[in-house]
């Protein structure tokens, strides 16, 4: 990520154009999926209007951050003269950047691309720190790299175009950089009035969470050690997801992070110390903006199975990432089965 800014933009026109100046690029191609070419294309027209551009688009959700996807992207770069100088524009939510900057890397053994992420999830997680790929197998990102792009540029004003539950699943990254970060900026984050949140201070925020990713990430750029903080509420939430998408049930990264907190902040309380109040306070502001994932004991075994693929696993042995306080990381916990199923039986309970 050394060579990967992230720009917070006052005018992304303007940022675009200098960048696209800068690194000529002999065929510009631009990824949207079927939402973001209608209600996103047109706030970045300006700097695209002077220029030849070949558009691609996909089909929109997660669902479709699939081989057949990806495989449209590299026959539409094939087919329409891309080769090495060129540049891909992934434009759109997390879905996009992930499978966009899959494809910038693999086609003709990586081209360049620009991220602009339009939902908030995207801004805070998915477009930042180099991570690309593809769901394969029912499994959330199974297939993927590691993949620099030139630049994110970062603009709310197409969180405009976000309802309120997209804007919730990305604040469930946002909460998770809280809460491995430090007291203050949890506190600000969970003091913001999320029904009619301010634009610059949701910017000032954004910001922050950023900032609380790409340290940690220049750090560690391939996960070999405290990257792994980053996955706080995601191996429980990979999992709610994944079940999810076996069931045929739709629900949001966001959300499933959201709700792994929960289930990991327990784990930190009773493996860590974790003080109570705070697991009191985080799963109480959880449930009250999130409401519950569904699931009953009978799940319990596939759950489980689900956890075993988690990527950041050593040795057949489910890896978790918990916290002693707010901004005191443990990685690389582990527990027995009996303490996971414990924490299943709390979440689906309640304190």
């Amino acid at each position: 990520m050394n060579n990967q800014p992230v720009i917070l933009c006052k005018d992304i026109n303007l940022e675009l154009q200098q960048l696209l100046d800068k690194h000529t690029a002999d065929r510009i191609f631009l990824l949207t999926d079927e939402h973001t070419h209608v209600l996103c294309k047109d706030l970045i027209a300006n700097s695209l209007k002077e220029r030849a551009i070949y558009e691609i688009t996909i089909k929109p959700e997660d669902t479709h951050k699939n081989t057949e996807s990806l495989c449209h992207v590299w026959q539409e770069l094939s087919t329409h003269g891309g080769s090495r100088n060129s540049l891909l524009i992934n434009l759109g939510g997390g879905m996009v950047t992930d499978l966009g900057g899959f494809a910038a890397s693999t086609f003709k053994r990586g081209i360049k691309c620009i991220n602009i992420p339009t939902t908030l999830l995207a801004m805070v997680d998915a477009s930042v720190g180099g991570k690309t790929g593809i769901n394969f197998n029912g499994l959330k990102n199974e297939i993927g790299a590691f993949y620099d792009a030139l630049a994110v540029l970062i603009d709310t004003r197409f969180l405009q175009t976000l309802d309120q539950t997209n804007i919730l699943s990305g604040y469930g990254e946002m909460l998770k950089h809280g809460l491995i970060a430090s007291q203050q900026h949890f506190e600000e984050l969970i003091a913001l009035d999320l029904e009619n949140p301010p634009m610059d201070e949701l910017q000032r925020l954004i910001g922050i969470s950023v900032e609380v990713k790409r340290k940690i990430v220049l750090e560690d750029p391939k996960e070999q050690g405290i990257r792994k903080a980053l996955n706080l509420g995601h191996t429980v939430g990979h999992a709610f997801e994944s079940l999810a998408l076996e069931e045929d049930r739709h629900i949001l990264h966001g959300y499933a992070v959201a709700w792994g907190l929960i289930c990991e902040l327990y784990l930190s309380h009773v493996v860590c110390g974790l003080p109570l109040p705070l697991l009191r306070r985080a799963s109480n502001y959880v449930t009250t903006h999130y409401g519950r994932f569904e699931f009953t004991c009978n799940h319990t075994d596939r759950l489980m199975e689900l956890m075993m693929h988690d990527k950041k696993n050593v040795g057949g042995v489910i890896n978790f990432t918990l916290l002693s306080n707010i901004g005191e990381v443990k990685i690389n916990q582990t527990v027995d089965r009996s303490l996971i199923i414990e924490m299943l039986d709390f979440y689906r309970e309640g304190l």
